[in-house]
């Protein structure tokens, strides 16, 4: 049977499974992951988190569309959410960024339904986490970053890792270019490498405390953050997608960004 094959089958052709002849070692494998690039940030505040993600999709150097959201709305009512009170981001591949959005969101509406009131985002977080552990072997190929408001009205953040582990933080960047946001926020918001005037010299430096930015220039940051990201990351651009969520609901905005 390996004659047959072999006689019409040269040997430069690409590796078929049933070609004996062909030299070399030859890997099968089976990998379902892509990384359709894009980035993701989320800072929170003294009443009010916002969450902002670009929308371009990529598969290597190819554009696959200009306007992939990767900022989503969980539960409220019906499929367009609303009086929502939670937003996830997802940004990695976006097939299972959709997947694990639609899991989380039905998971989220069977409980006000079950139980008469919403969710907590103390509760969705934890819930999240537990998503995503129990996939830890076949992990969902995204890095998620869930808020809404605490119980106490505060901004509430929660960054997680493909298998589920999870912290509160003030923000966090996700994606391409989070080697490049990242940074920025540390300074700006988190405010390391930021000290008191007049505190002292050299190690007697006092340390500024971080504290909450007002929503005006957290907004700022956030376009100075992605318009500086779409200038050395080729998988960012196209539009900036926003959402505030304060104790009146989800207020999305969308502006655009480069396009090259």
């Amino acid at each position: 049977m390996a004659s047959v094959f072999s006689a019409s089958i040269p040997q430069e052709a690409p590796g078929y499974s049933f070609n004996h002849l062909s030299s070399g070692t030859r890997e099968h494998a089976f990998n379902p992951y892509t990384d359709n690039g894009g980035s993701t940030l989320g800072i929170s505040g003294a009443d009010f988190t916002i969450f902002a993600g670009d929308t371009r999709s990529t598969s290597g150097y190819n554009i696959n569309t200009r306007y992939a959201p990767k900022l989503f709305k969980i539960g409220g009512e019906g499929p367009s959410n609303e009086n929502a009170r939670i937003v996830l981001s997802v940004v990695g591949f976006a097939a299972d960024g959709n997947a694990l959005k639609e899991r989380l969101d039905t998971v989220v509406k069977m409980y006000k339904y079950q139980h008469g009131k919403p969710m907590t985002v103390a509760a969705c977080a934890q819930r999240l986490s537990h998503i995503l552990y129990s996939k830890r072997f076949f992990p969902y190929y995204v890095h998620a970053i869930l808020g809404g408001l605490d119980e106490d009205g505060k901004g509430a953040l929660y960054s997680y890792d493909p298998v589920g582990s999870y912290e509160r933080e003030q923000c966090r960047a996700a994606g391409s270019a989070s080697s490049l946001i990242m940074p920025f926020l540390d300074n700006q918001v988190n405010f390391k490498n930021q000290y008191v005037p007049g505190s002292g010299v050299g190690h007697a430096l006092e340390q500024r405390v971080p504290e909450p930015l007002p929503r005006k220039d957290v907004e700022q940051l956030v376009k100075d953050a992605f318009t500086s990201a779409t200038e050395r990351q080729i998988e960012v651009g196209d539009g900036l997608q926003m959402m505030t969520i304060t104790k009146d609901g989800i207020e999305e905005v969308y502006s655009p960004l480069k396009k090259d």
